[in-house]
């Protein structure tokens, strides 16, 4: 069995090969990422331009916006390009990049999903401490901690993933470089990946936890106010935070825990599609429209040009 670890070339097997199917599955995968990207820089930009939205809510959702935005941009356009050119190559250092981007973003959007369940939790149950726990420099040190959380995580499983020589044929059964598929192709039991991808479940089940338990005190608070205004604005905002997490986690986990069947199946590119593409679309239009104050700056914004 040929040693191609340092080869030059990967192929990505995608959804088919079959060429109406690449057709249709490039102008379904534009046309996604194309609202993806609008929606994420319309939030960001309303909330830059809006002074009243210089909260840490929508400090931390800005950030989110802009790791949606890096997140789906590693994989997506690549895989149009594919598509559209009826070529499914990705050289090494390409793949090198996706497997270590997807995981500087993901990880680092875990973190920050935590944070932000830690910030609604403090602004309703306790908000006469809000500002003094939630201050500028505390949110700034928050998201910064969740970035080198990313970055330490990216470098781990990149040089893990990488570490062991890879043989027989390069084809990866995914539309883009993802570790479960990357191992299967290993010469040997990569046990240093494996170590590092059950650590990372291990912290990702700690902060889902942790989600939970701040949900779970958010909720019971919110039963208790007697305004029914402040109840359906308290649920507006928590409610969608907690289906995104729950989305982005739980496929996740599906796909890092569930063994490779030993032939492809589309199950695999149906999960992935789920932590992979689905979040970075969905937050804009879950966060956007069921939001007063970003559909507020949002009519402003038109009535000023």
């Amino acid at each position: 069995m040929n040693n191609f670890t340092f080869g030059r070339t990967f192929f990505l097997m995608g959804f088919s090969d079959i060429r109406e199917t690449q057709i249709l599955h490039s102008v379904l995968f534009l046309l996604i990422y194309l609202a993806a990207l609008m929606g994420n820089l319309l939030i960001m930009t309303l909330i830059i331009k809006d002074h009243r939205l210089h909260t840490p809510m929508y400090f931390f959702l800005k950030n989110l916006s802009f790791l949606d935005l890096c997140l789906i941009s590693i994989t997506v356009p690549k895989s149009i390009t594919n598509s559209l050119m009826n070529c499914n190559t990705i050289s090494f250092l390409g793949c090198v990049c996706q497997v270590f981007f997807f995981f500087l973003l993901a990880t680092t959007e875990v973190a920050l999903l935590t944070v932000m369940s830690y910030d609604r939790y403090v602004a309703i149950c306790h908000p006469l401490r809000y500002e003094v726990k939630m201050s500028h420099e505390a949110c700034v040190q928050m998201a910064v901690s969740s970035w080198v959380n990313g970055g330490l995580s990216a470098i781990l499983h990149t040089a893990c993933t990488f570490s062991v020589p890879m043989c027989g044929s390069p084809e990866v059964h995914q539309f883009f470089c993802d570790v479960p598929q990357l191992l299967s192709l290993a010469c040997s039991y990569n046990i240093g990946e494996l170590v590092i991808i059950g650590l990372s479940l291990v912290l990702d089940s700690g902060c889902f936890v942790f989600i939970d338990i701040s949900y779970i005190h958010i909720f019971s608070t919110v039963l208790r106010m007697p305004s029914k205004e402040g109840k359906s604005k308290a649920f507006s905002t928590c409610l969608p935070h907690l289906i995104v997490v729950t989305l982005f986690l739980s496929s996740g986990f599906f796909a890092y825990l569930r063994p490779l069947p030993k032939s492809p199946s589309p199950l695999d590119l149906l999960v992935s599609v789920f932590y992979t593409v689905m979040p970075p679309t969905l937050n804009p239009f879950i966060y956007s429209l069921r939001n007063k104050d970003m559909k507020m700056a949002l009519r402003e914004l038109q009535i000023s040009r």
